[in-house]
């Protein structure tokens, strides 16, 4: 009995020890695997985040100084926020941020929005027209500024056109005014972002159960009526989700400006990260372009993390 058993116990035993290690090794791997990109991530983003806040603090003008000054460099912008009378660039940069956040991102939902609620009516080429209205998000915010900077160029684009057909009293040269500037490119991204918004929307619409909606007009519920109380309010986590990136790009926007306006005449179109990227690496005042961008980071923490917080609240419900 003894010498027939031995070798069961043994061979299930080899199999326990067998089925640990490839559970271990199961657990162990994507760890292994995650982790140079991990450690690239932590160091690379999360640790030059560090690095320029500790920066924030000293008093680094073309080269770093690692001698900790103090919040003077906040102090300086605390300081430029309130110069109207000529307005600081500082000034100029939160001002046009209001501007072009406010339109740029109220825009974007209200037309993306629109655009979706048309064709979810099931209309005819929808297939050719969602590519249509996506395709200007394939491009980059250089190729966006670049066009545009031609077709609102008054020697150049649209009125240059319009004059040679006749229409010669009309005008429009708001990319050369520094108070219309900001607006030519709330224009370019709205054109841009807005087919993004609207496939958001109509993922969020397709999602909606059908019979709700029967329901609803059965109950004589108008077209109005249903949209208003029943599909708007449903597409609630949509508009969360795009209000989220719009913000977040319209705080990061940089190369959209630069290649449309060149900054604008006279700084007039500079947003904070143009601010930042001007003060730091072209006017050799690297502390107060890294308050800049830490102040940049927080505005985008403070959209950002309630999200979140929201979202892993109600998943744990």
């Amino acid at each position: 009995m003894n010498t027939v058993a031995t070798p069961e116990i043994n061979l299930t035993s080899e199999r326990k020890i067998g089925n640990s290690i490839r559970s271990r090794l199961q657990d162990v791997l994507p760890k292994i695997v995650l982790a140079p990109s991990f450690a690239v991530t932590v160091i690379f983003v999360y640790g030059f985040i560090v690095w320029t806040a500790y920066l924030s603090f000293t008093n680094s003008k073309t080269f770093p100084s690692y001698v900790l000054t103090g919040p003077r460099a906040y102090q300086r912008l605390w300081r430029w926020t309130f110069e109207t009378d000529p307005p600081s660039s500082w000034y100029t940069s939160i001002t046009n941020m209001g501007i072009f956040g406010f339109l740029y991102v109220g825009i974007c939902l209200a037309l993306g929005l629109f655009l979706a609620i048309l064709l979810d009516q099931k209309i005819r080429g929808e297939g050719l027209l969602r590519p249509i209205y996506l395709y200007p998000m394939a491009l980059s915010f250089i190729v966006t500024g670049v066009a545009w900077k031609w077709f609102l160029d008054p020697g150049l684009g649209l009125e240059q056109t319009l004059h040679q057909w006749g229409w010669t009293s009309f005008h429009f040269d708001w990319i050369k005014n520094k108070d219309f500037v900001i607006y030519t490119v709330v224009i370019a991204g709205v054109w841009q972002a807005s087919g993004f918004v609207m496939a958001m929307f109509l993922a969020g619409l397709r999602g909606i159960d059908g019979e709700i909606m029967k329901a609803a007009q059965i109950d004589g519920a108008t077209t109005f009526q249903l949209y208003r109380r029943i599909v708007i309010p449903m597409l609630r986590p949509v508009f969360l989700s795009a209000f989220i990136v719009l913000a977040h790009m319209a705080i990061k926007s940089y190369d959209l400006v630069v290649a449309l306006t060149s900054g604008g005449p006279g700084g007039a179109a500079w947003l904070p990260s143009n601010f930042m990227y001007e003060y730091t690496f072209k006017r050799n005042e690297m502390a107060v372009g890294s308050a800049s961008a830490i102040i940049m980071l927080m505005t985008i923490s403070a959209i950002i993390v309630p999200y979140l917080y929201s979202e892993l609240r109600e998943k744990a419900r």
